[in-house]
C-alpha cells in the first residue's frame, strides 16, 4: 500500500467533469449545503461529531481521535467501510472530502486503503475550499457573462421553453419553486448554498465552453420562494436585455392548469398515503396561496376567489370536470397576474429586444447562436 495517498486539487475540472463526490461530513453539515453529484456517507453521525468536537476543544486532536474510535466500535466501523466501498464500486472515479479536507477525510481515506485496499483521491481543502472556489468563480463570471433574460406572462411556459434551448439556466428548477404565491413545490426548497453552488457550476461551464456566447436565463425577481438569486448574478441579470415569450390566453390557462393543479396533485399522490390525503393537500396548497395574495386582491375578491377555488376543486374531485378550474385560472391570470406583469414590464421597456410566440422566439435565438438541447445543453 502506498504511504502517500492520492489527492485532487483541480477544482474546476472535477466540477466540469461531474465527478461523483463522497461527502463524509455529518448529515447536519450536508443538509446545510452540498454540491451536485455528492452523496453523504458520513464518518461520524451528528451526535458523534458533537462529542468528538467537545473532546477536540477540551483536550486536543489525539483525544478527539481516541473519542471517535471509542464511539465508532469495530462492527460499526466495518459497516461504514462497506457503505463507502459499495459507493466507490458504483462510482470508481469518485473523490472524497470532509469539511476542510483534514482529519475526517484523511481517516476515511486511510481506512479504505488499509482495510479495503481502495485508494480514493482526497480533495485538498475539502468542502470549504470547493465552496470558496465556486464563490470566486461566480464573482468572476457573472459580470462577464453575456446574459439574455427570458420573460413572459404567467402560463406562457417559460420553463419548458428554456429546456428546449441550449446554454440556458432554469432558475426555478434549481430553486424548486415557480417564483410566485402559487409556486411552492411539494418537496422543500434546497438549501441556499446548494442553489448557489449549482448556479456557479452552470455559469462556469458555459464560460469555459465560450465566454462570448450568450446564455438564456429566466427573468426572475431577486427572490424565488424562500431563496435568493446570488448577488453577482442578480446584478448582471438586471442589466441584461430581455426577450418576451407570448402565447394565447387559452394556451396559458392549459399550461397553468397543468403546472399548478394537475402536476401538483400528481406530486402529492407520491408523498401522501391515499387519494383523499393528496386531494386535501392540494386544496390546502391553493387556499394558502390565495391567502398569501389577500392584500393585493382585496377582501371581497379574495373571498370570491376562495369560493371559486373550493367549488372548482370539489367539481374536479367528484366529477373529474376541469371547467371550474379553468375559470378560476382565467380570472387569476386576467385580474391578478396580468396587471402585475404589465406594470413590471412597463418599467423594462428599454431592455426588451424581441417579443413573439414560441416559434418566433426560437428562430430569433437560433439566429444569435443558440441551438436546440439535442445538440447542446441547458441547466
Amino acid at each position: 500500500m502506498n504511504s502517500k495517498l492520492p489527492t485532487e486539487s483541480d477544482y474546476a475540472r472535477l466540477f466540469l467533469d461531474q465527478r461523483p463526490l463522497l461527502d463524509v461530513r455529518a448529515p447536519v453539515e450536508f443538509s446545510e449545503g452540498a454540491f451536485p453529484y455528492a452523496t453523504n456517507i458520513p464518518l461520524l453521525s451528528d451526535e458523534e461529531r458533537r462529542l468528538v468536537g467537545i473532546a477536540y476543544k477540551q483536550q486536543g486532536q489525539e483525544a478527539a481521535i481516541a473519542r471517535g474510535y471509542q464511539l465508532v466500535d469495530e462492527p460499526e466501523k466495518q459497516r461504514r467501510i462497506e457503505q463507502w466501498t459499495a459507493y466507490i464500486a458504483a462510482h470508481p472515479d469518485a473523490l472524497l472530502y470532509c469539511f476542510r479536507g483534514g482529519l475526517r477525510s484523511r481517516l476515511t481515506q486511510r481506512m479504505l486503503a488499509e482495510e479495503a485496499g481502495i485508494e480514493i483521491p482526497r480533495i485538498v481543502g475539502g468542502y470549504k475550499r470547493l465552496r470558496r472556489f465556486l464563490i470566486d468563480q461566480m464573482n468572476q463570471n457573472a459580470p462577464q457573462a453575456v446574459l439574455i433574460r427570458l420573460g413572459g406572462r404567467t402560463g406562457v411556459g417559460k420553463t419548458e421553453f428554456l429546456h428546449t434551448i441550449s446554454r440556458s439556466i432554469d432558475l426555478e428548477g434549481l430553486a424548486k419553486h415557480k417564483g410566485s404565491a402559487f409556486g411552492r413545490e411539494v418537496e422543500p426548497q434546497p438549501p441556499q448554498i446548494s442553489i448557489d453552488n449549482e448556479l456557479s457550476i452552470a455559469l462556469m461551464r458555459f464560460m469555459v465552453e465560450d465566454a462570448t456566447a450568450p446564455v438564456l436565463i429566466e427573468d426572475e425577481s431577486a427572490k424565488i420562494g424562500g431563496r435568493r438569486i446570488v448577488e453577482p448574478l442578480w446584478h448582471a441579470m438586471v442589466k441584461a436585455p430581455l426577450i418576451v415569450l407570448e402565447s394565447t390566453l387559452d394556451e396559458r390557462i392549459e399550461q397553468a392548469l397543468n403546472d399548478y393543479v394537475l402536476r401538483m396533485l400528481s406530486d402529492y399522490r407520491r408523498v401522501m398515503p391515499d387519494e383523499a390525503s393528496a386531494q386535501h393537500a392540494l386544496r390546502e396548497h391553493i387556499v394558502d396561496a390565495l391567502n398569501r395574495v389577500q392584500k393585493r386582491l382585496g377582501g371581497v375578491r379574495h373571498q370570491a376567489f376562495l369560493g371559486l377555488a373550493n367549488e372548482a376543486l370539489t367539481e374536479f374531485y367528484e366529477q373529474r370536470a376541469l371547467g371550474g378550474l379553468r375559470q378560476l385560472i382565467s380570472k387569476l391570470l386576467q385580474e391578478y397576474y396580468d396587471p402585475m406583469y404589465d406594470y413590471q414590464l412597463s418599467k423594462k421597456q428599454g431592455h426588451v429586444l424581441f417579443s413573439g410566440d414560441r416559434t418566433e422566439v426560437t428562430n430569433w435565438l437560433m439566429e444569435r447562436g443558440f441551438s436546440s438541447t439535442s445538440t447542446d445543453r441547458s441547466i
